[in-house]
């Protein structure tokens, strides 16, 4: 395997991985009982700062719905997208 290639995976991995954790995180706070589980403070504690970026400029929908998490999942690929462009170009 290319390095190129082993530093694309590497990239990917990464940001499916975060990926995941925003979404663990965005279904663990409809069930507040596992809000305390070590696994969700554990996400929560990574993946809040970045999502606390969005929620910055981004008002509660109806003072309940929270898109913030769906803006940052939008960004982080975005991201992702243009640091693999950059890479191979």
């Amino acid at each position: 395997m290319s390095s190129m290639i082993y530093i694309a995976y590497v990239i990917r991995l990464f940001f499916t991985i975060y990926s995941l954790m925003i979404l663990i995180r965005v279904l663990s706070s409809w069930f507040p009982r596992f809000q305390n589980s070590f696994i969700i403070r554990f996400i929560a504690h990574y993946t809040d700062p970045y999502i606390n970026l969005f929620r910055r400029f981004i008002p509660l929908i109806g003072g309940v719905l929270d898109l913030s998490p769906l803006v940052a999942f939008f960004v982080l690929k975005l991201v992702e997208k243009l640091i693999l462009m950059v890479l191979f170009s």
